[in-house]
């Protein structure tokens, strides 16, 4: 589980209105941030961004998997 905590308030304005997000962990912040995004720029934009991020980090969680296996 994660050790971070979250203290933060996110306002939204959409045409179709105003919303509020406090999210408290990592977790919450990203399916709020995920759902933004998918309103923003449809599913396959989102889909295709956040595959680029995870590229990015790809290499780093492979060496965590690798080291907590070895650990096991």
């Amino acid at each position: 589980m994660s050790s971070l905590t979250i203290d933060a308030d996110i306002k939204v304005t959409r045409p179709e209105g105003h919303s509020a997000y406090s999210p408290g962990t990592s977790e919450e912040l990203t399916i709020i941030a995920m759902d933004l995004l998918v309103k923003d720029i449809g599913y396959e934009g989102a889909q295709k961004f956040i595959g680029q991020v995870l590229e990015r980090h790809k290499e780093k969680a492979a060496l965590i998997q690798a080291d907590q296996a070895s650990t096991e």
